[in-house]
């Protein structure tokens, strides 16, 4: 469909109409304020970005109430033993990748639990290839590979609210049972695709129109970070504020267990490495095994039977 060269008169009619479509979206829209953008200072061009980048966190703000609804829908479903697939092409699908990947060693989730999925497939992550967010076709063989059914949580992120890639994957996912979450940067009154929850930030036209690699794209990671990070916090993979369930797979990772240790537990550097020798790396038990003055054992029975919450464990309102 696409007009390289040589292949001017290819299917002409179906391009002008997905040009009609695109040309009604406020992501694509020219801002007339950055018309003159091309000749700009470095300075300015820097201002301007970052100017229209502060916009970004009210419009997400005015959201809340609809992430909070796919919060406790995730939550619903994932105690069922449901599983997050977001799906998503170009930025939209490398933002879902990046938060998938993200979970594993910040709250210690099996990687299966949360996974992106990208159209292209890997090789998009690295390459950019376009062309790749209208074929479907890998939509049924990435649900049939991955054994995506109810109660699994399918989430479509697209900038612009049409990409084929992301609403096939909504309808697919819809049409299995599966429960759906809709990211996008358009108004929800021009959303016409089906979702048990719909996020809209409107963040308005990009300084380099069409551009969604930019505001729309740091709309939709504030959204997914906020998404994932209170789904866990839910689940009691934190202690206060700490990442008790991080996984020490580098030596900075080792080196932030310790100091969480050392924290929560009130000790010194050594009895934390102690600690945490004692109990095998995890820093949930070895917080349990200072504060409570038990054995391994018994710290793991104390956090299983308090679901996993710390402060249940220590009788903490």
């Amino acid at each position: 469909m696409t007009l390289g060269e040589g292949n001017h008169q290819l299917e002409k009619e179906p391009l002008k109409n997905i040009y009609e479509e695109i040309s009604m979206l406020i992501t694509e829209e020219a801002d007339p304020r950055f018309s003159r953008l091309d000749r700009s200072s470095i300075g300015d061009i820097l201002r301007r970005i970052n100017s229209e980048d502060a916009k970004v966190s009210k419009a997400v703000r005015k959201e809340i109430p609809h992430i909070a609804k796919a919060v406790e829908l995730i939550l619903m479903n994932m105690k069922k033993g449901g599983r997050i697939f977001y799906f998503g092409a170009g930025t939209s699908g490398r933002l879902g990748i990046l938060d998938a990947a993200e979970c594993n060693p910040t709250f210690g989730t099996d990687p299966n639990l949360v996974q992106g999925i990208i159209a292209g497939g890997k090789e998009t992550v690295f390459l950019s290839a376009e062309g790749a967010e209208d074929d479907i076709s890998s939509i049924p063989i990435e649900f049939d590979r991955r054994k995506i059914s109810p109660p699994d949580i399918v989430i479509g992120l697209s900038a612009s609210k049409r990409t084929p890639f992301a609403v096939e994957a909504l309808k697919f996912g819809r049409k299995m049972g599966c429960p759906t979450i809709f990211i996008t940067c358009n108004p929800r009154e021009d959303v016409d695709v089906d979702a048990d929850v719909l996020i809209c930030p409107v963040v308005g036209p990009e300084v380099v129109a069409g551009s969604t690699r930019m505001k729309a794209a740091l709309a939709q990671k504030m959204i997914l970070t906020m998404l994932s990070t209170t789904v866990m916090i839910k689940l009691g993979k934190l202690y206060k504020n700490f990442m008790v369930d991080l996984l020490d797979k580098s030596d900075k990772l080792s080196a932030r267990s310790i100091r969480i240790v050392m924290n929560t537990v009130d000790c010194n550097f050594d009895r934390a490495v102690s600690l945490l020798k004692e109990a095998g790396g995890k820093v949930k038990t070895a917080v349990v095994m200072g504060k409570m003055s038990v054995k391994r054992t018994e710290a793991e029975k104390l956090i299983e039977d308090a679901d996993g919450f710390l402060y249940k464990v220590f009788g903490e309102e």
